[in-house]
């Protein structure tokens, strides 16, 4: 299943000038953020194990690995927990989960992360994609999935059998 393919970015409402990998930039910050914390699948990890040490080490960005395959964020990439976070926070589709329900999607948050900055300081962003693909901007974005990861375990009891049922 793919989660988001920054391919479907690129069409439509993509400013114009705008290299087709700032598609890629939130979409690579929340796979980063999965990379970090160990939430890959070991096909990845055979696959693309020099890439992942990279990630880790802030040797390349979430964005330049997800453009490694393709732009494409795909289950496959995930852990069974990774997969079952992803579904529940990241999404599917247009239907929110009962965790987004309560909580919020990564969408809203990363939407929210951004607009709070833009207000503390003065920097306007044209839109999402003109969001940079920095260090700084993935650690407040880090902040914010690692507070809903907490709330997902808190309340998380399912298994990936689960969602087949």
């Amino acid at each position: 299943m793919k989660y988001d393919d920054a391919s479907w970015h690129c069409e439509g409402n993509y400013p114009a000038g705008l290299p087709d990998e700032n598609a890629a930039t939130h979409i690579g910050m929340f796979l980063k953020w999965c990379i970090c914390q160990d939430l890959y699948s070991e096909f990845l990890l055979e696959e693309s194990g020099e890439e992942i040490g990279k990630v880790k080490a802030d040797d390349m960005t979430g964005a330049q690995f997800l453009m490694y395959w393709d732009g494409k964020f795909l289950d496959d990439m995930l852990s069974e927990t990774g997969n079952l976070f992803a579904k529940d926070y990241y999404g599917t589709g247009t239907k929110k989960s009962k965790f987004a329900k309560k909580f919020s999607d990564y969408d809203s948050d990363y939407h929210s992360i951004f607009n709070d900055k833009e207000k503390r300081t003065g920097i306007k962003y044209e839109s999402i994609y003109h969001i940079e693909d920095t260090k700084e901007n993935y650690d407040l974005v880090a902040k914010k999935i690692d507070e809903r990861f907490a709330q997902w375990q808190k309340g998380s009891k399912k298994t990936l059998g689960d969602l087949f049922r």
